[in-house]
């Protein structure tokens, strides 16, 4: 042995060595020059001592100590595998090329310096040796000591990880080499656990030593402990409940905690451990348990508002941080809270909300009859009537069904918030019919105002229709649109009669022989002047429905039929006069504001059945006719054609088969209204 031990190391000034002297005389000599060379005794590994001098021959891996090579405990820690060896000169070192030897550290002295896979390496290899180079009798009773040095050396290197763990997220308290340095010995320590599994051996009292599980459950109390008591206080504490006040400062913690994994962390680890996942599920599963807690003991409607946002909303932004969502895979985490929980939260925030809207609706109308009944008028702007009814409700509702979907992450549940607009849109057409019914002086003040809130409501339930089911927000429009005919025949109706002497005379022979239709505008335009008042865009509308209720009583009093055109002569003159009142009527009303072109087609195909003498040309314009304007019927042409006294009944016969086989092949689906108006008998 001493031979062997020799030719690994060069000696100097000394003699050959007796081969057989003991082993022990050989190490006594060997180990006084290493305290020679290093000048410090506590070079000596306190791993080689455990292992070899108790009269064991040390294990020689792959013939280690044959091969030239240092044993293993007598290897650089840091992976070399000799002894530095500094140059000589003639037998003797020079004093300027001395280079000064890497220390061996003992147990002890690597747990000073947190350098604890060493420390394990180092009870690993006095493990091997104890209880398996030796008899399993020997490691039992001969070793009892040795063994239970170990066990507590064991323990102790366990106690000095575990504390590094529980400061693994305050890296100002310990290193990050330090932290891998655990991080390895646990890997290597699990390693010897396999390594034990595959022997058919009875392991040693801390074997398996589980310091996985105890890395899991030492890195989930540190979680439950940050979240217990987080550092991060709420900006807003006074202005926040207990509840909301504890929430965010979780999850401040949370997002620190986890920015710190993913930046400093993560690097003490080996990707496999995919630590900064491992981090979030216990950060999440934390953090759910304790909101799980909070919602046990019930919640006011504030806190359960404030809940739902941090879980459905809040939450779920704070994990796409670019740093988090690079490393973390935030999908894979799920909800805070799970359904049933959920459903009743939200449950209980809906009913509140939707109580809360319905309540602010019904006020806001109330207010609005409050003044019509005190005979206030609408505020006006720029000359017309405005009401605050449209803009409250809508502002409401936009930002009820907006906070909701954000607070509940689920736009159908919030659109549940406006199940019941429909009833209070009809309340709102309750208090507009009073109006008109009671026909106050203020009445048609309010009326126009109220055509601009219908048209608000209009566009929202168009162009927002995200905001509502989809059967509340049909079931609005039927009822806006009802509000709209109706505001406009109780505002045109006085109008009409005020005309009604100027529409007794159209169709007659004095129409056609005395410019009486100029009277008729002239009445039409002083009575437009009488309907404004409402927003620009809702009189446009008023205009185009009275342009088209116009020309409807036009159509109805030339068909009935108190003109006879006898001859051609008759016949042009009445196609000249219906062609010269369309030109007037559509540049009256086109003055006014309407845009109703198609009014103007209407009567002019009409001048053109009246002025053709050919029974095919007829046919041509009557189907013309009746392809524009799908709703023609029999009746009508039959009453136009009557006009015409000339024209035979067979001829009118022949030509409402031509209309008839017009419309059967285009159908009248989607085709504007007009003729359906205009009664004939």
């Amino acid at each position: 042995m001493c031979s062997t031990l020799r030719s690994c190391f060069p000696c100097r000034s000394h003699g050959v060595e007796d081969l057989s002297a003991p082993f022990s005389d050989c190490w006594s000599r060997f180990s006084a020059r290493i305290r020679m060379r290093t000048r410090s005794a506590s070079t000596v590994s306190d791993g080689f001592r455990a292992n070899f001098l108790h009269g064991q021959t040390p294990r020689s891996p792959g013939a280690g100590w044959l091969k030239g090579k240092l044993p293993k405990f007598l290897r650089n820690l840091r992976g070399q595998d000799s002894v530095n060896i500094a140059p000589t000169t003639d037998g003797n070192q020079s004093p300027s090329e001395e280079e000064p030897e890497n220390v061996i550290l003992t147990f002890e002295q690597n747990l000073e310096e947190r350098l604890f896979r060493e420390a394990s390496q180092l009870l690993i290899e006095r493990e091997e040796h104890l209880c398996w180079e030796t008899t399993e009798t020997e490691s039992l009773k001969c070793n009892e000591e040795e063994v239970n040095n170990l066990a507590a050396d064991h323990r102790t290197l366990e106690r000095r990880i575990l504390e590094t763990l529980e400061r693994s997220l305050s890296l100002s308290d310990v290193s990050s080499e330090a932290l891998m340095s655990a991080v390895k010995a646990i890997d290597q320590e699990d390693e010897q656990d396999q390594l034990w599994r595959q022997r058919d051996r009875t392991p040693p009292r801390w074997r398996p030593s589980g310091w996985k599980e105890l890395h899991n459950t030492t890195l989930h109390s540190l979680v439950k402990d940050r979240m217990d008591n987080p550092k991060t206080p709420s900006v807003n504490q006074v202005e926040q409940s207990s509840v909301e006040a504890h929430i965010c400062s979780m999850a401040r913690q949370l997002k620190k905690d986890l920015l710190c994994v993913v930046d400093e962390v993560k690097t003490c680890y080996p990707p496999e451990a995919d630590i900064c996942n491992f981090y979030a599920r216990l950060y999440h599963q934390t953090f759910s348990d304790i909101l799980r807690k909070i919602t046990d003991f019930g919640l006011e409607d504030k806190d359960c508002t404030f809940l739902l946002l941090w879980v459905n909303s809040h939450y779920p932004e704070l994990l796409q941080n670019p740093k988090l969502t690079s490393e973390i895979n935030t999908e894979a985490l799920g909800k805070l809270l799970p359904k049933d929980i959920l459903e009743s939260l939200e449950d209980q925030y809906l009913s509140k909300q939707q109580n809360d809207l319905t309540t602010y609706i019904s006020r806001v109308l109330e207010e609005a009859k409050q003044k019509w009944s005190e005979g206030e008028e609408p505020t006006r702007e720029d000359g017309c009537y405005r009401s605050p009814v449209a803009d409250d409700i809508i502002q409401l509702i936009y930002g009820m069904v907006t906070s909701a979907e954000k607070v509940v992450g689920d736009l159908h549940k919030a659109q549940s918030l406006t199940s019941e607009l429909g009833g209070l849109m009809q309340s709102f057409k309750s208090f507009q019919d009073d109006v008109i019914r009671q026909n106050k002086a203020n009445s048609k003040a309010f009326v126009k105002a109220n055509l601009g809130c219908v048209e608000q409501f209009r566009d929202v339930l168009n162009k927002n229709d995200h905001l509502f089911l989809e059967n509340v927000r049909e079931s609005c429009l039927c009822v806006l649109t009802d509000m709209k005919e109706s505001a406009h025949t109780y505002l045109l109706s006085p109008v009409h009669e005020t005309l009604r002497p100027h529409y007794r005379k159209l169709g007659t022979s004095d129409w056609l022989n005395k410019p009486l239709f100029e009277k008729l505008l002239v009445s039409i335009e002083t009575e437009i002047q009488g309907l404004r008042g409402s927003k620009e865009s809702c009189h446009r509308e008023l205009i185009s429905q009275f342009h088209q209720e116009v020309t409807v009583v036009y159509v109805k009093r030339l068909l009935k039929g108190e003109v006879k055109l006898k001859d051609k002569e008759w016949q042009k003159k009445a196609y000249m006069t219906v062609t010269d009142n369309a030109d007037s009527l559509h540049s009256l009303f086109f003055e006014m504001g309407s845009r109703e072109d198609w009014l103007k087609e209407i009567l002019t195909k009409i001048a053109e059945v009246l002025k053709l003498q050919e029974l095919p040309a007829i046919q041509m314009q009557v189907a013309s006719l009746g392809s524009a304007f799908p709703d023609l019927s029999e009746k009508h042409i039959s009453a136009l054609l009557k006009l015409k006294t000339n024209l035979s009944r067979a001829d009118r016969k022949r030509a409402k088969a031509t209309l008839s086989d017009t419309l059967r092949e285009i159908g009248v689906a989607g085709a504007r209204p007009f003729f359906s108006k205009v009664q004939v008998r």
